[in-house]
């Protein structure tokens, strides 16, 4: 078991993304917080991995809120005493033009996806830098890579989380605080279920030398890698999860 005896937060942890990934921590023998904005849900995944014999936790959160974010960590350090892994994953999606958004989409936006984040991994990394280290994995996005339609707020957030995970893997490597990002690209989440037509589905499917969407389980599997002692020389990269849609090129025939 790669994550044996480990403690393992992850926010946004109670569905697509985040729960595979504690499931995955789980099944590596980690204990697994799950933290969501959604507090019975995360009671619920909770619950559902607590039957597999692993040590669990449920907490809500707003990860927006410093308070709310300090009381989680708080919570976590009562219960457990450190943390040794951070999957700093919750967020919100957007999907609106540029001249059509508006100032509250974007600030609600870049406090969940960007400040939230910050306001996490700060308050977490305080907590390792204690107890010796630990590792941080941010879930950044192929939108803060690449322009698209409608992601002015979104991009611009995941953006600025990718460059907020370099500074922090300068800083924090000194108290031996491990950080990372993953970028998915599209993944089968519920949210894409709902918000991916036909037509949408088809041009992601087109662009993608893979030819498919990618699944949660496929982003939980890079998680663990880089939360395992496998990836410990691996420091301030953004692991790109994407079926190689970021470095494709022109695709004839496709």
């Amino acid at each position: 078991m790669r994550l044996k005896d480990k403690i393992a937060l992850v926010t946004g942890g109670a569905r697509g993304i985040g729960l595979a990934c504690a499931r995955a921590f789980a099944r590596e023998g980690a204990a697994v917080v799950i933290a969501d904005v959604n507090g019975d849900g995360a009671r619920a995944s909770a619950d559902e991995i607590a039957k597999t014999g692993a040590r669990t936790l449920a907490l809500a959160v707003n990860v927006a809120d410093p308070a709310s974010v300090q009381a989680m960590v708080a919570a976590v350090i009562e219960k457990f005493g450190r943390i040794d892994i951070l999957m700093n994953n919750a967020g919100v999606g957007g999907n609106t033009p540029f001249l059509e958004t508006s100032l509250e989409d974007w600030n609600r936006i870049v406090s969940i996806n960007l400040t939230g984040a910050f306001l996490v991994a700060q308050g977490v990394a305080r907590e390792m830098a204690k107890s010796g280290g630990g590792k941080i994995v941010n879930i950044a996005s192929l939108s803060g890579q690449r322009g698209a339609n409608g992601r002015a707020a979104y991009g611009s957030a995941k953006a600025g989380l990718e460059l907020l995970t370099k500074v922090m893997a300068v800083e924090l490597a000194p108290h031996n605080i491990n950080v990372n990002n993953i970028a998915p690209g599209a993944i089968e989440t519920e949210m894409a279920k709902f918000a991916h037509d036909a037509a949408t589905r088809a041009a992601y499917n087109y662009l993608i030398p893979m030819t498919r969407y990618g699944t949660p389980d496929e982003i939980a599997d890079a998680a663990v890698f880089l939360c395992s002692d496998e990836a410990r020389y691996v420091h301030g990269h953004t692991l790109n999860v994407d079926g190689g849609f970021r470095e494709a090129g022109l695709q004839v025939g496709a």
